[in-house]
């Protein structure tokens, strides 16, 4: 899930052009390229969680970044080594990169929505990241401060809209 919700969003920022670094994003608060350094800080995480080397990220977007926690993530006993989570609370690694994975992928909506490229996300990735994370994630974000207000979102809409609509964005947008 980890691979291919960061892989996802290192492909999409090596395509973002340095003068689009100063446009708004979805996330009031930062532009892309404070987006970008975000998403950035993601594999850096996840190889302190796992006791890798943060350094080893600093290529990214290059997929070599996402390749090298990937490489972590199956090091023997690397899933059962705990951290803490950004939002005050500890976690296992496993979790770690589960929670990972759903801020990549929400990140890389919102990247994509701020450059006008496609927002569609991985729908298998967005079916685990629903089915793990909904409807109580959303809630730990608030009140750490790190989600926004949920926003209403049709009864039968899509599951990325009610993944998108928990975590503060508006998926009509």
């Amino acid at each position: 899930m980890y691979e291919r919700a960061a892989g996802d969003a290192a492909a999409l920022a090596r395509r973002v052009d340095s003068r689009q670094h100063t446009l708004p994003t979805p996330c009031a608060e930062w532009d892309v390229g404070a987006l970008l350094e975000h998403l950035a800080g993601g594999s850096a995480y996840l190889l302190d969680a796992v006791g890798g080397d943060p350094g080893e990220a600093a290529a990214w977007p290059d997929a070599s970044a996402v390749a090298a926690v990937v490489a972590r993530l199956r090091d023997p006993g690397a899933l059962e080594r705990r951290s803490m989570s950004p939002a005050g609370f500890e976690w296992s690694a496993a979790e770690a990169a589960a929670g990972t994975a759903m801020d990549q992928l929400i990140h890389t909506w919102d990247l994509a929505v701020a450059v006008g490229d496609d927002p569609t996300l991985d729908s298998g990735v967005v079916e685990a990241v629903v089915a793990m994370f909904l409807p109580a994630m959303p809630d730990i974000g608030r009140e750490a401060g790190i989600v926004g207000p949920a926003v209403a979102v049709a009864d039968d809409a899509s599951a990325q809209d009610r993944l998108l609509g928990a975590m503060g964005r508006d998926p009509g947008r």
